[in-house]
């Protein structure tokens, strides 16, 4: 009920009566009298005047449940989304939820995370009050050979919502980094759990620099956040909320396909390999390639010294630039 208040007062320019809101929710004037108080505990202005009723003057920069579901009125089922002020990682959640019998489609939002993760065991720090850490978790009908493909559709909804907020053009560092001014601003961590030789679930983990600040010292040379690049403070449940609904639309499509065909021409406008030689690194063992694109299974192609075209795929090697992150 609190979050369709909420919807209630954002959706007017000045005063919403509270008989109005009373007869489009159902609910006593007591009850609306209740919410308000609540929101204004959590940090909510809402103006009231006699005769007039409640008028929202600011909202906070909260990414609980209910502001998210103000930025997502289309969504059937607001069930799907969980909201953790603190949690060990959202992609654990998520897991944990799926153990349950949780939906396709699930999202599990967290404020801070006390053990976020990153690809290869790497640590992501995640201080709460400045960027978004989330996870959605899937239950594709698709072979698991397929399932390497979702990370990169995630990044497409990512770069996505990256330059609407950030006013800015990202790129894609091959398979799935957000990349602004040569900084990595966002990761991502596909995990999948496999029964029978068939997938019982994937869950895509998202952790995106936002309004951050400060970076550790072993990382403050090709890590940053949208705002410390573009000066541009982002309120993180609208970003959370662009980016739901833009995934939500390509794994619509992507399940219909399975094939990254629809996307490609997209993705390899934003990758930001594409043209440059990189450095594939696999093992002990290290190759340098000039990087041509991806191909509709979402691998990158390479090309040799000698023009011979590979096909790499995610998770077998590690893609670097020359001399640093990206260059």
């Amino acid at each position: 009920m609190k979050e369709k208040i909420l919807a209630c007062l954002k959706e007017q320019e000045g005063y919403v009566s509270g008989q109005s809101i009373c007869e489009e929710l159902g609910v006593s004037r007591t009850a609306i009298w209740k919410y308000i108080n609540v929101l204004r505990q959590e940090g909510y202005i809402i103006e009231s005047v006699t005769r007039k009723g409640y008028r929202l003057l600011q909202s906070p920069d909260l990414i609980s449940r209910e502001e998210l579901l103000t930025y997502l009125p289309e969504m059937e089922d607001s069930e799907k989304v969980h909201y953790y002020p603190s949690v060990d990682s959202t992609n654990e959640a998520a897991k944990r939820a799926a153990a349950g019998g949780a939906p396709d489609g699930s999202i599990f939002v967290a404020d801070r995370q006390t053990a976020g993760r990153g690809r290869r065991g790497r640590t992501w720090i995640s201080p709460g009050g400045e960027d978004v850490f989330f996870s959605v978790l899937l239950r594709p009908d698709i072979a698991a050979q397929s399932a390497s493909m979702l990370t990169l559709l995630a990044a497409l909804s990512a770069v996505t919502a990256a330059e609407k907020h950030s006013g800015e053009p990202c790129q894609i560092k091959w398979p799935n980094d957000i990349i602004l001014h040569d900084r990595k601003v966002c990761g991502i961590l596909t995990e999948m759990a496999v029964e029978m030789g068939e997938i019982d679930y994937v869950v895509v983990g998202i952790g995106f620099n936002l309004n951050r600040t400060c970076f550790d010292e072993d990382i403050a040379d090709m890590a940053s956040s949208l705002f410390k690049e573009t000066g541009r403070r982002v309120i993180r449940a609208a970003f959370l909320g662009d980016f739901i609904r833009d995934f939500q639309n390509r794994y619509r499509t992507f399940t219909e396909t399975v094939s990254l065909k629809p996307f490609m021409e997209e993705y390899n406008s934003h990758l930001i390999n594409t043209g440059r030689q990189v450095k594939l690194v696999k093992k002990e063992q290290t190759l340098i390639r000039t990087a041509l694109g991806i191909n509709d299974r979402g691998e990158l192609l390479v090309r040799d010294e000698e023009g011979h075209i590979e096909e790499v795929l995610s998770g077998e090697v590690s893609v670097r630039g020359l001399y640093g992150y990206v260059q």
